[in-house]
């Protein structure tokens, strides 16, 4: 009797020796779960930055779009783009400025600058500055360049 348990107890030869790997699950996912978080963390903060964008392009091509129409003036321009700030891009984006100039002449333009949400408390966004150009409308006469 003796002798069979004490065979019982030892592993067969072509057996390989148990490894001890309890816990290299939690082991791992303690590791790659903070990647995965700060990933997606990227991957938002990216899609709140390129909407900003788009808005504040937006917004700068809707006060050229005033400022270039005869007779307006650029002030026009900057308030239409402020009004559409206020009026589409009041969550996203913050701490605007919008400053509407002519560079040459018969030629508007209208910058906007602002800063985009951050998902991370205490960190700012990135900043966002888009500028649009246009020419002025004005009456010509044939032979006019």
């Amino acid at each position: 009797m003796t002798r069979g348990i004490a065979a019982r107890a030892a592993p067969p030869p072509w057996r390989p020796p148990l490894r001890r790997d309890e816990g290299s699950a939690s082991l791992e996912l303690v590791i790659v779960f903070p990647a995965l978080l700060l990933l997606i963390t990227v991957l938002i903060q990216y899609g709140l930055w390129f909407h900003a964008r788009t808005l504040a392009q937006a917004a700068a091509a809707e006060g050229v779009t005033a400022a270039r129409v005869l007779g307006s003036t650029p002030e026009a321009g900057r308030v239409r783009a402020e009004t559409f700030l206020s009026d589409h891009a009041a969550g996203t984006l913050v701490d605007t400025q919008v400053t509407a100039g002519v560079p040459a002449t018969g030629q508007v333009s209208v910058e906007v600058r602002g800063r985009v949400i951050s998902v991370v408390p205490l960190l700012p966004g990135p900043t966002v500055v888009q500028i649009a150009h246009g020419p002025v409308e004005r009456f010509t006469t044939a032979g006019d360049p």
